[in-house]
């Protein structure tokens, strides 16, 4: 038998952030994850843009794209994991990675986009010094051959 999820729940409880935009990338929904990723609140978030954790220099690229799928009522990226950069409250940078989905009114009409989100700056971190490291590695293999 197929339990009926309690969607509010979910969202409250879940461990990725789940951020909601309307169609003007003004924040509606702000799950405890997102305050716990982003360091805002959830009074302090909702109603705020988005621009509250788009960094200033990815903004016109992500605007351009959030105009086109709400105008369109389509997303080139569907299932696509997307990796960006994206702000904390204290200024710092996060390695962000996300899905979006298109909410729609009854006639099928985007009237907002949810972002579920996980914070991958460790792992980004992490295989950065990875490959540093083995860049070296090679540089010293190079090194010995001739």
């Amino acid at each position: 038998m197929r339990s009926k999820v309690d969607c509010t729940q979910l969202v409250a409880s879940i461990g990725d952030a789940v951020v909601v935009s309307d169609a003007e990338g003004r924040i509606t929904l702000w799950n405890a994850a997102a305050e716990h990723m982003f360091g805002f609140s959830e009074d302090e978030a909702l109603g705020q843009s988005l621009d509250l954790i788009v960094p200033e220099r990815q903004r016109k690229r992500h605007w351009d794209g959030y105009a086109e799928t709400m105008r369109s009522g389509q997303t080139k990226y569907g299932t696509q994991l997307l990796r960006v950069p994206a702000l904390h409250k204290e200024g710092r940078t996060l390695s962000i990675a996300f899905t979006v989905a298109l909410l729609t009114d009854e006639t099928g009409t985007a009237r907002e986009i949810v972002a579920v989100i996980r914070d991958e700056t460790v792992r980004w971190a992490e295989e950065r010094d990875l490959r540093r490291r083995l860049a070296e590695c090679e540089a010293r293999v190079d090194e010995k051959k001739s």
